[in-house]
């Protein structure tokens, strides 16, 4: 069995990343990043933390904007307009979840597609489906990506299975397997919480990615001998023997079918440190795709 380090393939992406941004910079070119942060959110603080500290580290443009949680919508929405506006700003990235009166699908649309680095926006979803390499794909599917490509997982004619069909994984995951090209061409199943017999349509996955948002929902027999697993999954499950008194776990429980798997990613340290490289490396692109 393999472990899939995240955090060194991350360290590389990051590295690529700040030397682009040397060379941009000294063209008279920095890459912005702007952060909108509405609410208090801990996990959604803590993340956009790490964010903040990527781009000092890597020498990106970096603004931070705070909002309280009852900012109405309206205002949300010019925040995202000046953003739009503004030369200096290359991505936007509004960190969700949102509040509740905040009409979410509304604050992406509003995103100029051409600074929608999470890849959400309805032009870049389609951009994607069609392989268009102009448009943006979200983070975490393009981490786990790359990460088959770093560790020579070949794609081409591999049945994979997603468990999972959000617009954040599931979906456009299922789209840069099936594209023709590198790190594609593979037969792809999406799968949910929902499909009958799981386990055995799991089972045939020569490369399985777990995107459902449930601990431990995969275990031993939905994996099998020689299989590669992505464990897209962060969970929180309560702990009183750790510090902090919770861990996180993935989607795929660990113990019980890594040592059947040709390759795991783990959980922390899989795919999580991939998600801000990827983020780091859409801003670069949407800077150097600037006035094209």
């Amino acid at each position: 069995m393999e472990l899939i380090d995240g955090k060194a393939v991350a360290a590389r992406v990051l590295e690529e990343c700040r030397v682009q941004i040397e060379e941009l910079t000294a063209a008279g070119k920095r890459p912005g990043l702007a952060v909108v942060l509405v609410g208090d959110d801990p996990a959604s603080r803590a993340y956009v933390r790490n964010k903040e500290r990527t781009c000092a580290q890597l020498g990106l443009h970096s603004l931070k904007l705070e909002l309280p949680a009852t900012t109405p919508q309206k205002e949300l929405l010019d925040v995202v307009r000046s953003l739009n506006e503004d030369p200096a700003i290359h991505g936007i990235l509004v960190q969700s979840p949102l509040p509740d009166h905040i009409d979410e699908a509304a604050i992406v649309r509003s995103i100029d597609p051409a600074k929608d680095v999470d890849g959400f926006h309805p032009e870049n979803v389609a951009k994607l489906a069609l392989e268009d390499p102009g448009g943006f794909v979200p983070c975490t599917p393009l981490g786990c990506q790359r990460l088959l490509g770093e560790y020579g997982i070949e794609t081409k004619g591999a049945n994979v299975v997603i468990v999972g069909r959000s617009m954040i994984v599931g979906k456009p995951m299922a789209l840069l397997l099936m594209a023709k090209g590198p790190l594609g061409d593979a037969t792809v199943t999406v799968a949910h919480s929902r499909t009958k017999d799981l386990a055995t349509v799991c089972h045939g996955a020569d490369i399985l990615i777990a995107a459902v948002g449930r601990p431990h929902f995969l275990g031993s027999d939905h994996v099998r001998e020689g299989a590669v697993v992505i464990d897209v999954g962060v969970n929180r499950v309560d702990d009183a023997t750790a510090k902090r008194g919770y861990r996180l776990v993935g989607d795929v429980d660990f113990d019980a079918v890594a040592d059947r798997c040709r390759a795991i990613t783990p959980v922390p340290g899989g795919v999580g440190p991939m998600t801000i490289a990827m983020l780091m490396s859409n801003t670069i692109k949407a800077c150097r795709q600037t006035d094209r």
